[in-house]
């Protein structure tokens, strides 16, 4: 197994081209605060040296999204539908690969390590889909709405109600009570919860298995399902697409049942089930790690908020060589600014971004070969950041002191 993802070793020319197409490229530490601060502030911002501390983050930004766009040469706008297909292809192959190896070996010892590694290309499946829901796939809807339905049905996510609420995320990022993904509790709403509730949205590892939940039902506060036509997701135009992307899921669930029918559900357990909920895990974290983990992100309401300062509270991370893997996902405030520049070409227009963005871009922590100091800054959210207050329109998390308190138990 471990051969298998040894092209991940910093390659030599005539072979980097090549290594790059494979897994791709990288991204280095974080700023400070503003009022109201928020309880229990991160120690590794407090010691950080290039830490912003006169920075107020929630103050308007000095430039326009146009001189961001004006920054970004113009090939990175370029989508390729042949190159968009080479990745899909490549993540297929992957994953078949892993497949037949796991079958070979058929060992207790090495399954883990397939759930963990097959786990992984479905998220990368998932991104590519992703790219697919904006448009930055191809300039082709009907390519699209194909490739998006493939990959994405085989993870089991509704297309069409996937793309729709994340197209909501998208054009009110950064909104208190607009925003759909992972967007704060107002206090009042959060002491609407009961302690059950809160133990499973901060408490590890319950967050990171939320994503299925939410496609049923949405976060707490709102209502509808990612399923149901009829839901205040959808407009009445788009119910029929709705419909073909839950028939979809429908008919991968019914494949899932008749493999385990036949092949036993212990053999589509391993194979499947268990990589896709690392698969949940992997989109669970990500989505909420780039709108948090940061001492300095503010939320807006009412005339604060506009399209461009909600995209300047999105943050980067460096997930190590998984960049490559999943796509450059974690070049997320390019992404969250301008969706429709394809994956391959966001590291490039970040660093062309970053002069004109200047400290209102938060260079993340670099990675090691493993990002796993992100379940570090995963914690330290969700022990501090759980509310915002119910007045004002430029807000930033605030603490439960019970919480807290129980992390400190744990």
């Amino acid at each position: 197994m471990s051969k298998l993802w040894s092209p991940l070793s910093r390659a030599k020319a005539p072979f980097f081209h090549f290594r790059q197409w494979l897994w791709g490229t990288t991204i280095t530490t974080p700023p400070k605060k503003q009022n109201p601060k928020p309880q229990k502030e991160d120690d590794h911002f407090k010691q950080n040296p290039n830490s912003q501390k006169d920075f107020d983050a929630g103050s308007p930004p000095p430039f326009k999204i146009g001189e961001i766009r004006a920054a970004i040469p113009s090939h990175c706008w370029v989508k390729s539908p042949l190159r968009s297909m080479s990745y899909v292809v490549r993540d297929l192959v992957i994953i078949y690969v892993f497949m037949v190896l796991a079958m070979h070996f058929d060992s207790w010892f090495l399954w883990p390590i397939y759930w963990i590694a097959q786990g992984t290309m479905f998220w990368a499946l998932f991104v590519l889909g992703h790219d697919c829901g904006h448009g930055s796939f191809s300039d082709s809807a009907l390519l699209n709405s194909i490739v998006g339905h493939f990959l994405h049905t085989f993870i089991l996510v509704p297309y069409h109600g996937w793309r729709i609420s994340h197209r909501t995320h998208h054009s009110n990022h950064g909104h208190v009570e607009k925003d759909e993904s992972w967007h704060p509790l107002p206090e009042k709403t959060f002491k609407t919860l009961d302690d059950s509730t809160k133990k499973l949205r901060f408490s590890i590892p319950f967050p990171l298995f939320a994503y299925p939940v939410y496609l049923w039902r949405r976060s707490p506060g709102k209502s509808g399902s990612h399923f149901n036509p009829n839901s205040d997701l959808f407009s009445p135009d788009e119910k029929k697409e709705v419909l073909t992307s839950s028939f979809c899921w429908f008919v991968m669930i019914t494949l899932l049942l008749g493999l385990s029918f036949y092949y036993g559900f212990v053999n589509v357990l391993n194979f499947y089930g268990v990589p896709y909920m690392v698969f949940v895990m992997w989109i669970d974290l990500v989505t909420y790690l780039h709108h948090h983990g940061h001492p300095n992100l503010p939320w807006y309401r009412g005339k604060e908020w506009s399209y461009l300062r909600g995209a300047l509270t999105t943050v980067d991370m460096d997930y190590g060589w998984i960049n490559n893997i999943h796509h450059h996902i974690e070049t997320h405030v390019i992404h969250h600014l301008f969706p429709q520049i394809p994956h391959y070409h966001l590291v490039e227009a970040t660093k062309a971004a970053k002069p004109v963005l200047g400290k209102y871009y938060r260079e993340p922590e670099k990675s090691g070969p493993f990002p796993f100091h992100l379940f570090g800054v995963l914690m330290r959210s969700l022990r501090v950041d759980h509310f915002v207050s119910d007045v004002g329109d430029v807000v930033y998390y605030q603490s439960d002191p019970q919480l807290t308190a129980n992390y400190h138990k744990d």
